[in-house]
């Protein structure tokens, strides 16, 4: 039941209702694909204010679709049956054994936890991965790493079924090779290359840092892909930023309107991106 005393925090709150009003309209059928990794997943409270962030921006018009990662939960699995990983150049030789463990955490525990915490929240999300409808036709990495695929045919038919049942996909990074082999994908590059099939007109990384950072370590809240090639040529940009900026740089090619890497830490990190002037992360676009 509401209660009718006023205060100023309600009076704030009403004020960033209203002002979010361009933005509401701004993305009204937009579609907006979030790659889900880091701290997000790590705690059930973290999830269910993820959760209801996404119904909430469905509500309001916008075509979600979630991509996730899963490593720390495939390494506990491995150490747990004791199969041992090997690495070439820090990437995880991904053999036989190894996939059936991927394919059973990703599509399994992590993908249909992430389904239920939506559901909870009033959404109707459905688990996939990308070997469901053919939604994702991958080629071998490199030799060296066994069975890890890169995008090569993405089948977004099936996923504009989906928006038109109001459904939200929830994407396991997984996709079938031209010989009915299974790939593990990396998932900021499953995001990538799904944002880019779809056109999306923003993609949204959430990670454990609040941004990418300049020389001087301050977050640049916006890049265009000429800044980003520049800082990551100077060393700026390094380590585990590098392949997120090159996954946003491909997908900008691709097509996809602009990227955002943002703290997936933040509570309402998502809304505050989309829904406010400031947003959150840093922006980068053409």
């Amino acid at each position: 039941m509401k209660t009718r005393d006023m205060n100023r925090d309600w009076i704030a709150t009403a004020r960033t209702l209203s002002e979010a009003l361009p933005y509401l309209q701004r993305y009204t059928d937009a579609i907006v694909v979030i790659k889900l990794g880091g701290h997000a997943m790590g705690s059930d409270e973290a999830m269910d204010t993820f959760a209801r962030d996404v119904v909430l921006m469905q509500q309001v018009g916008v075509n979600p679709v979630i991509v996730h990662g899963g490593g720390p939960m495939i390494n506990q699995m491995l150490d747990k049956l004791d199969i041992k990983s090997e690495f070439v150049n820090g990437k995880r030789v991904t053999d036989e054994a190894t996939m059936e463990v991927v394919e059973m955490v990703l599509s399994g525990r992590v993908n249909k936890r992430i389904v239920q915490a939506i559901n909870r929240q009033g959404g109707k999300a459905v688990g996939l991965s990308g070997k469901d409808a053919n939604m994702i036709t991958c080629d071998p990495a490199s030799p060296d790493l066994g069975l890890v695929g890169e995008p090569s045919e993405i089948n977004v038919d099936f996923l504009h079924t989906l928006f038109n049942d109001d459904a939200i996909p929830v994407i396991a990074p997984l996709g079938a090779g031209r010989n009915g082999e299974t790939y593990n994908i990396n998932g900021d590059t499953a995001a990538g290359a799904i944002a880019a099939a779809l056109k999306a007109d923003r993609l949204l990384l959430l990670t454990d840092i609040d941004g990418v950072r300049d020389a001087s370590g301050r977050v640049v809240t916006e890049l265009t892909p000429e800044q980003i090639r520049h800082m990551t040529a100077d060393g700026v940009i390094a380590g585990g930023m590098i392949p997120k900026t090159e996954t946003a740089l491909a997908a900008i090619e691709g097509g996809v309107r602009a990227v955002v890497i943002l703290d997936g830490r933040a509570p309402n990190a998502t809304l505050l991106e989309l829904f406010t002037e400031h947003g959150a992360g840093s922006l980068i676009r053409a």
